[in-house]
């Protein structure tokens, strides 16, 4: 048995010498899960302590299921459900299939520098922060100094509350995150259009199949794998609906209809110091997230795709 231990060991050793560079590169985003990711796993007990700095992680108290308890019995705990979902549900109708019509619309553009045009204006708000994106907002839509309302008002209209309208709210967000991040999320589509045999689409045209049919019937399921990957893995992301933009976006008028998990989390665990009860929110949207994602992936390979393991 030792013997065969070591021979496992100098075949490692063999791969590791023989790949050193590739293990290199991978160094880092191995680093950046290690951290993050995993190495946080731990701190996933502070749902059952009731956690205090003073006496420190593993000397405080056990409470067991006390959290869970509470947080279940909140009365806050269905709006928030609601809200989180919500967001969530706008996000995967509205703006999870724009990156592959954009990605499907540009790859219909023959002229090069276009194309590399408008990639490159819809890459752009990726790299604005969150703060920008706001702030442009409500230079945009704000009810008294907005520019869309002075055109309204000067054109005769009556100004509308686009901010604090509780019933637009959720639209406004995922407005927002479309411009934002559409246009990156073209990338891994674009890249899985590079990969359809170009035969297809000629033998496509020799049967007689204009541009709309070649799209359907060659250039969809060329992608259908990429889709379907990606849609599991935002499966897995239903209850991150992106603390940072909500926040800054939230104000008295939408509170019911904006403060979800993330905020939530904040307001109570970091403000009013309770780590052990934000703890148990964490630790409920992973546990969502993780069922989703196994949920989905088995529907995926029962309609017979690879999905993600």
């Amino acid at each position: 048995m030792k013997r065969k231990e070591r021979g496992v060991l100098q075949e490692w050793a063999v791969a590791i010498k023989r790949d050193k560079w590739l293990y290199v590169l991978a160094a880092p985003g191995l680093l950046f899960f290690l951290i993050f990711k995993y190495f946080p796993i731990w701190g996933l007990a502070l749902a059952f302590k009731d956690y205090s700095p003073w006496s420190g992680f593993w000397a405080s108290d056990w409470v067991g299921f006390k959290y869970f308890q509470e947080f279940f019995s909140n009365p806050d705990f269905w709006m928030l459900f609601r809200n989180t979902m919500g967001i969530s549900f706008m996000n995967i109708i509205f703006f999870f299939p724009m990156p592959i019509v954009l990605a499907l619309l540009l790859n219909e553009v023959r002229g090069m520098l276009f194309k590399r045009f408008v990639q490159t204006v819809v890459y752009l708000p990726h790299f604005l922060s969150w703060v920008v994106i706001v702030g442009i907002c409500y230079l945009l839509f704000s009810q008294g100094t907005g520019v869309v309302n002075q055109l309204i008002t000067e054109s005769g209209g009556k100004s509308i509350p686009f901010l604090t309208d509780p019933s637009s709210f959720w639209l406004m967000l995922t407005a927002q995150s479309i411009w934002k991040e559409a246009g990156w999320g073209t990338i891994i589509f674009l890249a899985a259009l590079t990969g359809i045999n170009q035969e297809l689409y000629e033998a496509a045209q020799i049967d007689g199949a204009n541009r709309w049919k070649q799209m359907l019937n060659v250039t969809l399921p060329g992608i259908r794998s990429t889709i379907v990957v990606l849609f599991i893995l935002r499966l897995g992301q239903v209850m991150e609906v992106g603390f940072e933009q909500i926040y800054l976006m939230a104000s008295a008028p939408v509170s019911h209809v904006a403060d979800v998990f993330d905020t939530y989390v904040y307001r109570v665990g970091i403000l009013n110091g309770r780590f052990g009860y934000a703890t148990v929110v964490g630790v409920f949207k992973s546990v969502v997230g993780l069922i989703l994602v196994v949920g989905g992936n088995r529907l995926a390979k029962r309609f017979g795709e690879e999905g993600l393991y």
